[in-house]
């Protein structure tokens, strides 16, 4: 009766993906190299995650 209050867990890891991108790039700007690595394998895995429960349905 009340599904519509539930927050989607996809809407939240894209935005969770999209906020790590954002914190890579202004490491890679600044020139810390080490942390965009690791902001970047980070987001790929919130994005393969995105794409496993988007197949499942």
């Amino acid at each position: 009766m009340f599904g519509f209050l539930k927050k989607d867990p996809i809407k939240k890891l894209e935005k969770e993906y999209e906020m790590t991108l954002a914190k890579a790039m202004q490491y890679q700007r600044n020139g810390d190299i080490k942390t965009y690595s690791a902001l970047s394998e980070k987001a790929q895995g919130i994005y393969e995650e995105i794409q496993k429960k988007k197949s499942q349905g």
